[in-house]
């Protein structure tokens, strides 16, 4: 899996995680990644992005404290760009939830079920395993993953 950093014409930044480069390119020409906070499926394209790399603590500067890490760590989270974008994926989730139906652990089989047009066609959401989406995406199932995790729904 590949995460790569996207950004809109608009100017908004998003990040996605994909099974390929070339499952990128596909899905992108289909129109399947949107952004999500203006909605746009046109003319998204990877943003550049710096690989994340961090020093085995073993390697640790002296003098550094695990402390300020932690303070650096905790002052990104309540960044107000942090802030926005969990308010965008907030946002993004209620929708979702509010559109679409719940399928749970069923999603793999539910989604092939309506590409192949053997279930009504509905907008759907659930989980399932990392082989078995990589399985969908190589079929030509649309699907793409959401930046959150499904409140589960019981009964």
């Amino acid at each position: 899996m590949i995460r790569y950093a996207l950004k809109c014409p608009e100017g908004h930044a998003f990040e996605s995680w994909f099974q390929s480069s070339s499952a990128f390119e596909r899905l992108v020409a289909e129109g399947m990644i949107a952004c999500p906070e203006c909605g746009t499926a046109e003319g998204i394209e990877k943003a550049l992005m710096a690989p994340r790399v961090t020093p085995a603590k073993s390697r640790a500067p002296q003098g550094a404290s695990e402390g300020a890490g932690a303070q650096a760590a905790a002052g990104a989270l309540t960044s107000p760009e942090a802030r926005a974008r969990r308010e965008a994926i907030a946002a993004l989730q209620a929708r979702i939830e509010a559109n679409a139906d719940y399928v749970g652990m069923e999603f793999a089989s539910e989604a092939r079920a309506i590409h192949e047009g053997l279930a009504p066609e509905r907008p759907i959401y659930g989980e399932t395993r990392p082989e078995e989406a990589k399985a969908l995406i190589e079929e030509g199932v649309p699907v793409t993953p959401l930046p959150f995790t499904p409140k589960r729904k019981t009964n």
